[in-house]
C-alpha cells in the first residue's frame, strides 16, 4: 500500500475522531480540517469563551511526501502519541515547534 495514502488515511480519521471525542466544558465548538490534496489536517477550535470569541487551531499537521510535519498538538492526549500508536512511524513524524514530544 502507498505509505502517502495510508498515512492521509491516519490523519483523516484521527483528526476526525479528535473533534468527536472532546468533553463539552466550555460552549466551544470543535472542527476537523481535512485537505489532502495539499495535505493539511487540522482541528479548529471556535465559540465564546465567556465573553472573549476563540478562534484557535489545536492541531495542524502537514503530509510532506513521506513525512508528517506536526505545526502544532495542543491535545492533552497528544494526538501524535495517537498517530504513533495507529501505525505511523516515529521516524516519519518532524514535530515543528516541540522535540520532545516523541521522546
Amino acid at each position: 500500500m502507498d505509505k502517502t495514502l495510508n498515512y492521509a488515511d491516519i490523519l483523516k480519521t484521527t483528526v476526525q475522531e479528535a473533534t468527536i471525542n472532546q468533553p463539552r466544558l466550555q460552549a466551544l465548538k470543535l472542527y476537523a480540517v481535512c485537505d489532502t490534496e495539499s495535505g493539511h489536517f487540522l482541528v479548529l477550535a471556535t465559540g465564546w469563551d465567556k465573553q472573549r470569541w476563540i478562534d484557535s487551531i489545536l492541531f495542524h499537521a502537514r503530509l510532506v511526501e513521506h513525512q508528517i510535519i506536526i505545526e502544532e498538538d495542543n491535545f492533552e492526549e497528544s494526538l501524535t502519541q495517537i498517530l504513533i500508536a495507529k501505525g505511523i512511524r516515529k521516524d516519519d513524524i518532524v514535530i515543528h515547534l516541540q522535540p520532545a514530544i516523541l521522546s
